[in-house]
């Protein structure tokens, strides 16, 4: 069998939701599972600064940003299969070489290269989008997103243990040995999704065509920039949490537990979302999660500007936040994709390069605020929340709740069955 030949046997469905959340926890498993080592790679290379080992978060989450643009239009050309398997095997070499780096500088270099290789499991979404349609799309999302969820609740855990027995940099082994896994179980069980008469050419018109399409369509824009918004506030948490813990808290040993904490909390409510969602549809859900996170996001703004924050007002406050995100990140990102079948992968490449590099820019604009207190990340989450609200009043017309169309109604047959 050659490196891209199709699978002899047929996957199921379930083992189908696994992998394709394994192949999107190859990007959550390289930041979760080092924040417990920032510290200890900012005393290493010799910063000065602690809110600078930040940026070992920032620069791969942008090169995941920059890296969706090319690997889905490529996915439209050749397949999403070779490009998954090209994608993964950089990632385990990038992973190698930020292991090996002996400078902040090339550290960073290599670590933008891992996250523009991670952006490879984009494609992912487009598996999805060429097999299901609709409500029905948003519950594999939804059901997918919950496996992913894993990864958060035990990466950061993960990550200690191999700091209590090996250099930092043995993280970054850990890193490639998971997407040598991964490579593996795609080669061995993942079949071809896209139908050889629907693959485009790669003409520069053709390519322009499409992303006008992208960038053109309101619900495709605002959906994309209002998930943009929610993650922006995501990603200032992780890169704050650590920090948190140690120079607010006192309790960094806590960080990895409170970690799960948060992301058992965005787990559970993806998983509401994947039983409701087909019933009350992706509108209703994704808004009303909207408004609670900004009430609660404005809460630990009053809580946190009074000086009565406590570990346990931060751990409940951030698990509703992160609560509303596990009901509003599938709805966004599936209402996003449901007019963009004819170029899915150029769609979600675009969408996912907004979403993930303007997250990083947010997230790094927020995080830059730390000022030894919760306050910066309230405040940082509730304007994310506000102006999150703003592009969702633009992609329904200024009216929330409105009802869903009626091709929300009807996913495409599954053909895995």
């Amino acid at each position: 069998m050659s490196a891209l030949a199709a699978p002899s046997h047929k996957i199921s469905f379930t083992e189908f939701l696994i992998l394709i959340a394994s192949l999107m926890a190859c990007q959550a498993v390289a930041v979760d599972a080092m924040l417990p080592a920032l510290p200890i790679i900012a005393h290493a290379l010799g910063l000065n600064n602690e809110n600078h080992a930040q940026w070992i978060i920032t620069a791969y989450v942008v090169g995941m940003g920059v890296g969706q643009l090319f690997w889905g239009i490529v996915s439209d050309r050749f397949g999403r299969r070779p490009v998954l398997l090209t994608g993964l095997a950089l990632y385990a070499v990038a992973a190698l070489l930020v292991g090996l780096s002996t400078s902040f500088a090339s550290l960073l270099g290599w670590r933008f290269t891992h996250g523009v290789a991670a952006a490879s499991v984009v494609v992912a979404r487009s598996v999805i989008r060429d097999l299901y349609g609709g409500r029905q799309m948003a519950r594999v999302m939804s059901l997918t997103f919950i496996v992913f969820l894993m990864v958060p609740i035990i990466a950061p855990s993960i990550g200690q243990l191999i700091l209590l027995a090996a250099p930092w940099r043995y993280l970054f082994v850990m890193f490639c040995g998971f997407g040598c896994v991964v490579w593996l179980w795609t080669y061995w069980r993942l079949p071809e999704s896209l139908h050889p008469e629907y693959r485009l050419t790669l003409s520069a018109p053709q390519i322009m065509h499409s992303i006008k399409l992208v960038v053109a369509n309101p619900i495709s824009r605002y959906n994309t920039l209002a998930g943009t918004m929610t993650f922006g506030a995501i990603i200032s948490y992780v890169g704050m949490v650590q920090q948190i813990f140690a120079d607010v808290f006192a309790r960094p040993a806590l960080m990895p537990t409170v970690f799960a904490l948060c992301a058992a909390a965005m787990g559970v409510a993806a998983f509401v979302n994947s039983r409701i969602v087909e019933r009350v549809g992706m509108r209703r859900v994704s808004q009303v999660g909207l408004l609670v996170f900004i009430a609660a996001s404005f809460v630990h703004v009053a809580v946190a500007a009074s000086g009565h924050e406590t570990l346990l007002t931060f751990v409940v406050l951030q698990s509703i936040t992160f609560a509303c995100v596990g009901v509003m990140a599938a709805n966004f990102g599936a209402m996003a994709m449901e007019p963009m079948g004819s170029v899915a992968g150029i769609a979600a490449s675009l969408q996912g390069c907004v979403s993930t590099a303007g997250a990083a820019v947010v997230g790094a604009l927020i995080g830059r605020q730390f000022d030894g207190s919760t306050l910066p990340l309230a405040v940082g989450t509730a304007i994310c929340g506000i102006i999150a609200l703003i592009f969702v009043l633009f992609a329904e017309q200024g009216k929330l709740f409105r009802p869903h169309h009626a091709s929300e109604s009807f996913g495409l047959e599954n053909p895995l069955h």
